[in-house]
């Protein structure tokens, strides 16, 4: 994408709808309600004020505290993996600057998500506050622990890649209900899962693309962040 020094609403839609038609209906989503969230959300506002020319770029990109907004692609992907059809109740685990939780806030009645790092949530809070997102709510916390006190959950999404998928967030499922994450190594290896809660402690895991994504630190996610662990 050609850098340049500024930016109308118009140029950033016009970015968003090709991103849309060449980057995600191109590779095969289909849900129509994560698309018509991918073509409203802003993803420019959604990142760092120096990053925002490359938001409708096909690659992930940094965001600070050593974390990165995932390639649309992915969210898109991941979003669709869920199977949402609207009204369901949400968890995210890694809100970064909010993107993927806002994504899912347009079909969810509600959002619930985990932050590890306070200075990406009140960044987030700040965006969603502007843009009048009022049905996520943020928490600073461990991700690998959920959030016990909203659950059970239609959907649960992480966007961190833990060495399995941790306990509690399966815990904290309802029974049909559905999360998606990635599992493995940095430098070994990742693959999107997806566990569906059946009957009691009854659960199906599917495994879908290989991927690359920053590790899950918690007490059911990586226990250090030291590169040689990942």
């Amino acid at each position: 994408m050609k850098r340049r020094d500024k930016s109308t609403e118009s140029d950033y839609a016009k970015e968003r709808q090709e991103m849309v038609r060449t980057q995600i209906e191109a590779r095969g989503v289909k849900d129509p309600l994560i698309l018509k969230a991918m073509r409203i959300v802003p993803r420019h506002l959604f990142m760092p004020e120096e990053m925002r020319d490359m938001a409708y770029a096909d690659r992930p990109l940094p965001i600070g505290q050593g974390q990165t907004i995932s390639q649309p692609y992915i969210v898109a992907y991941m979003s669709e993996l869920l199977r949402l059809r609207g009204g369901e109740k949400v968890l995210e685990i890694g809100t970064g600057l909010g993107y993927q939780a806002a994504v899912l806030s347009c079909v969810a009645s509600f959002v619930y998500t985990v932050e590890y790092h306070q200075e990406l949530i009140d960044k987030a809070e700040r965006i969603f506050q502007s843009l009048e997102y009022t049905n996520i709510l943020t928490k600073r916390g461990d991700g690998s622990l959920g959030w016990e006190e909203h659950a059970p959950y239609d959907g649960i999404i992480a966007t961190a890649s833990g060495p399995e998928v941790p306990l509690p967030l399966k815990e904290q499922l309802k029974t049909g209900g559905r999360l998606v994450m990635p599992i493995g190594r940095y430098r070994f290896g990742q693959q999107i899962v997806r566990v569906t809660r059946g009957s009691s402690d009854n659960y199906h895991l599917e495994r879908f693309l290989e991927v690359s994504f920053v590790p899950l630190v918690g007490e059911y996610g990586w226990d250090s962040k030291s590169d040689d662990e990942f």
